[in-house]
């Protein structure tokens, strides 16, 4: 597959490459390179796991968090598409 210009907002090319091939939306690729290029790869996997299952939040607060993100159509989306529109940004 072709090289990608990430531009020069991506600290780690070969990384968001990877992530990029492996089928991740260019801003949660970029995100990920960046976080592994501020601290290190192995440390990027172990944050998070905080805010707890989606499955378990109320439509209303999936519908804000879609919102923070910039999911478009998240108004007229049922749990299940919140979920699966929050879980693949």
């Amino acid at each position: 597959m072709p090289k990608r210009d990430p531009g020069p907002s991506v600290k780690d090319k070969e990384l968001y490459e990877k992530l990029r091939d492996e089928g991740s939306s260019k801003e949660k690729s970029a995100r990920i390179a960046n976080a592994a290029a501020n601290t290190s790869r192995k440390s990027v996997g172990r944050k998070g796991g905080k805010s707890g299952d989606y499955d378990d939040w109320t439509v209303e607060k999936l519908r804000k968090r879609a919102a923070e993100i910039g999911i478009e159509g998240r108004s007229t989306m049922r749990k299940s598409e919140l979920i699966k529109a929050l879980r693949s940004h």
